[in-house]
């Protein structure tokens, strides 16, 4: 039976605040040769996740790397209203983060608990689950750190002795300039630190209404997605406007200046992925 950890505050966020090497980043000024990215949700390709399951597949929209490959990889999940998975097990262990929609994914014998968007879990490697979907239009974002993801008969289950976090939306607890020295001490914006491994880490980021300002990165990694809300970003090539909608997409691969703003009414939450630090101005 799988130890379940459903609806409970993050306290390990405090944990990783304490963790992390929070030191002041120096202001970046205008960089050469920018290597910003953006890739809008209308953009995705889809495909079938699954092809053995042939039509019951959900689809799967490869953002970052190659899912069939060896590399990190990030890659948006829909779901059917009323899909619902057999048991089955991934040969890698993934993250994911709900965008659209209302999700479950457990141990096969556990009661439903739909995760709205915002809400944030993992899956083991090895470890026997279900995943089940309902709502008009249901998204995930899943991140693994290696590929091919697979799927797998129950047959080959095991344990690794990972566990997995089923992490309610309404349990983030949300970071301000007060508790990080990533936030500029003018800003009204909040972070909460999701997880962290030797060379990654996974943070939220919640940009309040009427927000402009600029996200300073310096690591050689940052891939960040849009998990709910609308945001405009500055292409620094161009200075194009871009609005990103949930389910698009901003990275780069050096030291970078994203320019950002929230013109609507409702606060914009971005997933990172990153191996450096970031500064909010």
């Amino acid at each position: 039976m799988n130890l379940r950890l459903v609806r409970i505050p993050i306290i390990f966020s405090l944990l990783l605040l304490g963790s992390c090497n929070q030191t002041e980043n120096d202001t970046l000024g205008k960089l050469e040769n920018p290597t910003n990215k953006v890739v809008l949700s209308s953009e995705i390709e889809w495909e079938k996740l699954n092809p053995a399951r042939g039509d019951d597949s959900p689809q799967a929209g490869t953002i970052w790397g190659n899912r069939n490959g060896t590399e990190p990889t990030g890659f948006l999940a829909k779901f059917a209203d009323g899909f619902s998975s057999p048991p089955h097990i991934h040969n890698v262990t993934y993250r994911a983060v709900v965008i659209k929609g209302s999700i479950h994914n457990d141990d096969p014998n556990a009661s439903t608990m739909w995760m709205k968007p915002g809400s944030f879990w993992t899956q083991p490697v090895g470890e026997s689950h279900i995943t089940s979907a309902k709502g008009e239009e249901n998204i995930a974002l899943v991140e693994i750190d290696h590929g091919p993801y697979l799927v797998k008969p129950i047959e080959e289950a095991y344990d690794n002795g990972e566990r997995p976090v089923n992490i309610d939306a309404t349990n983030i607890v949300w970071l301000g300039s007060d508790k990080s020295t990533w936030i500029d001490s003018k800003s009204d914006t909040q972070l909460s630190f999701l997880w962290e491994s030797k060379e990654n880490q996974g943070i939220f980021i919640k940009f309040p209404t009427s927000y402009t300002g600029k996200l300073e990165s310096n690591g050689s990694v940052l891939h960040a997605v849009i998990i709910q809300g609308e945001l405009n970003y500055e292409m620094p090539q161009s200075q194009e406007q871009k609005l990103l909608d949930a389910g698009s997409y901003f990275s780069s691969t050096d030291k970078a200046i994203h320019r950002i703003s929230n013109l609507t009414k409702e606060d914009v939450v971005v997933y990172i992925r990153t191996n450096g630090q970031i500064k909010i101005q």
